[in-house]
């Protein structure tokens, strides 16, 4: 598989330091160069083989080096790579046309952009400008991405380095289930509360606020969720005062949550979202996101714009052939099964160790909650000693996160659960020391 660079991972992380931001977070205290992938595995450039757990950060949906993915890509390769929106594009219209259909959202409307940040910042622009308010609300514990607008609206302080913004941000609880001050609470009173705390903030607002922004299941806060419903008791509310709500689905799209397409559906009693923002997993590492909105909110700009990367001839081709993979492999009903299995392997695991306070998420986007940020960085590196790539989350970067290729099978889902099995024992008794 591929050539064995002769520079050493050592030596490529003191050429990375030398050049790039102090503030660019690596994984591992060796950082590793991950050079080519097939299937649910990735090879590093010394040569070592992983299973990936982790896809690029969600980004890898269905598989590396995905035939169909890759044969399209070099076929569009062959004839343009670039054009801009300023010219028509078959294959944009044609993944717009799909992407619409799939939304749930009625008269939409889809723009396309290069990642999810961006998605999210058109999304805060259409918004704000619709109702013509700067005031947003956003969920405690949230990540929408990493531009000045995105930080804004971060609930997570942990990667919010600045409290300049030029939106009026309101949290809202629900984002968490587990902890906060209505843990203890029932399902049905935990929604109530955090209505009541919805209505609250509104109270307090001395303007008209433009709109809710939340992650169905919030991704780099560990794949923390409030019950399911939450997000449509929220809607009654926000319906009332003709606020419009705006779900992030960088992370939670395109069936990797198992019992639904999109994560909204969980919260769909009231209807579907206003706003519907997409990236990563779309383009299975290509960099494409987007955004789906009602005709009326979408169309509302006035000024000139357009994307110059945005859907470009390279990306549409390959997100289009991944979504198609997608749709005829059923790939939604493979991260609930084996998503399922591979969730009740973890909780078997964690019942037997204290290092674990909880499993939580659903298909194949699962988190555990540890008792402490340093059990989590023990986990992760003897993780990737036993080949096994994973993320690390949460308001105290004491969570894992767990998100294979949605293709993972039912051999490779045991394979990791028996390292991560592993890698807990190493840290319960590195921590026990």
């Amino acid at each position: 598989m591929g050539t064995v660079t002769t520079e050493t991972h050592a030596q490529l992380h003191a050429r990375h330091r030398a050049v790039l931001p102090d503030w660019l977070a690596t994984y591992y205290r060796e950082p590793i160069e991950i050079t080519h992938g097939r299937g649910r595995h990735v090879w590093d450039a010394e040569g070592r083989q992983y299973l990936d757990f982790f896809g690029g950060i969600l980004t890898t949906m269905t598989a590396h080096a995905l035939p169909e993915v890759t044969a399209a890509i070099t076929e569009q390769a062959g004839k343009i790579l670039h054009s801009s929106t300023l010219y028509l594009s078959g294959q944009a219209v044609d993944l717009a046309e799909r992407i619409a259909h799939l939304s749930g959202i009625p008269d939409a409307r889809v723009f396309f952009t290069t990642s999810g940040t961006e998605a999210n910042d058109t999304a805060l622009l259409l918004a704000t400008t619709y109702r013509k308010s700067n005031q947003i609300l956003a969920l405690r514990n949230s990540y929408h991405g990493r531009s000045f607008t995105a930080i804004g609206i971060t609930g997570n302080t942990a990667w919010s380095p600045t409290s300049l913004s030029p939106l009026q941000t309101l949290y809202v609880h629900g984002g968490v289930r587990s902890s906060g001050p209505f843990a203890h609470l029932s399902d049905g009173e935990f929604i109530a509360a955090c209505v009541a705390d919805l209505e609250d903030i509104l109270g307090q607002a001395n303007g008209q606020v433009a709109a809710l922004i939340a992650e169905p299941i919030q991704g780099v806060g560990g794949f923390t969720s409030g019950p399911d419903g939450l997000l449509a008791a929220f809607k009654e509310v926000l319906d009332r005062h003709g606020i419009l709500w705006i779900t992030d689905e960088v992370q939670t799209g395109w069936g990797r949550t198992g019992e639904h397409f999109w994560g909204w559906q969980a919260h769909g009693q009231s209807g579907p979202p206003d706003i519907l923002t997409f990236a990563k997993g779309i383009g299975n590492g290509m960099s494409m996101g987007g955004v789906v909105a009602r005709a009326d909110v979408m169309n509302s700009l006035t000024a000139n714009s357009i994307s110059t990367f945005g859907g470009s001839p390279i990306t549409t081709a390959g997100a289009l052939a991944n979504l198609q993979y997608l749709l005829d492999h059923d790939l939604q009903a493979n991260a609930r099964r084996v998503g399922g299995l591979l969730k009740s392997r973890l909780e078997a695991i964690a019942a037997a160790n204290p290092v674990v306070r909880e499993v939580r998420g659903r298909g194949l986007m699962l988190g555990l909650e540890l008792s402490e940020p340093s059990a989590a960085n023990l986990v992760l590196e003897a993780a990737r000693e036993g080949g096994l790539l994973i993320g690390k989350g949460g308001r105290a970067g004491d969570a894992l996160r767990i998100a294979p290729p949605l293709t993972l099978t039912v051999a490779e889902a045991e394979e990791g659960a028996a390292i991560l099995e592993v890698a807990l024992k190493q840290a319960r008794e590195r921590l026990a020391q």
